[in-house]
């Protein structure tokens, strides 16, 4: 979004800002290397002004996987920017302290901060209304195709455990219409129906080809469901707008995880 608006990235040089510019200071990278060429500097905390939370902070300090998964973030990673107690406990745990406007960002995590103190301004100045309005032009209306997210192994497989899940009666797959099953590109159309219900309904050039994409076309069907826009009431709607108030009503959420 911040790229789509034409809001340009620079360093931060000072406290001025120029207007049109996200200025921040940029986190050295983990994987760079130290003036000698010869360590990275994520390895060698004195370099970068951290604090990890340890002991002994020299970077050629023996660091075993006791005390990476004791001292070290998730990736086993030095952390950054931590304050050590004195008087605490060799193996307390150190939180970590917050951010200051000086502190290193990454450009993706600028760019949330950037839309969400623009949100926060146009809420202050302009009002609810004029949020909403821009939230729905600029967020709401972008389409994320979730179905892409969607890589399944053995959809045939999870839909017989789904349905065993729900109660509903095993799956089985049906050949609704093909053509051309004698030639060089034949075309099957298969469905799969729990019941007289069908769930989902697929193509392809083999009778196993269609039935795997009906199975996962009915899987997509159950877990990408959208319930209709008259049946979603937001918690902004409840507080009423030029005189509207609608009655809070909570939204279905599936009952089950995904079936793996």
């Amino acid at each position: 979004m911040r790229q789509e608006w034409g809001v340009e990235v620079v360093a931060a040089p000072g406290q001025e800002v120029d207007p049109g510019l996200l200025q921040l200071k940029r986190v050295t990278p983990g994987n760079a290397l130290s003036e000698d060429g010869m360590t990275r500097v994520k390895d060698m905390p004195t370099l970068r002004r951290l604090g990890s939370g340890r002991r002994n902070e020299a970077w050629n300090y023996r660091r075993g996987v006791s005390s990476r998964i004791v001292y070290d973030d998730q990736f086993g990673d030095l952390q950054t920017d931590l304050t050590k107690d004195p008087n605490a406990p060799p193996f307390a745990a150190t939180p970590p302290q917050p951010a200051t406007p000086t502190d290193a960002s990454t450009v993706e995590s600028a760019s949330a901060t950037f839309i969400r103190a623009l949100t926060g301004a146009l809420h202050l100045h302009a009002g609810p209304a004029a949020t909403k309005a821009f939230h729905n032009a600029h967020v709401l209306s972008r389409h994320l195709a979730l179905h892409t997210l969607f890589a399944f192994t053995h959809p045939t497989r999870d839909l017989s455990r789904l349905c065993a899940r729900e109660n509903f009666e095993p799956p089985v797959a049906r050949l609704i219409s093909e053509t051309g099953r004698l030639s060089r590109s034949p075309v099957f159309v298969v469905g799969v129906y729990s019941g007289e219900e069908k769930l989902g309904e697929g193509a392809g050039g083999s009778l196993n080809e269609a039935r795997v994409r009906a199975a996962a076309a009915a899987l997509r069907s159950w877990y990408l469901y959208s319930p209709s826009p008259e049946e979603v009431v937001l918690p902004s709607e409840v507080e009423g707008e030029n005189g509207k108030t609608k009655r809070w009503k909570p939204q279905m959420v599936d009952v089950g995880e995904i079936v793996t």
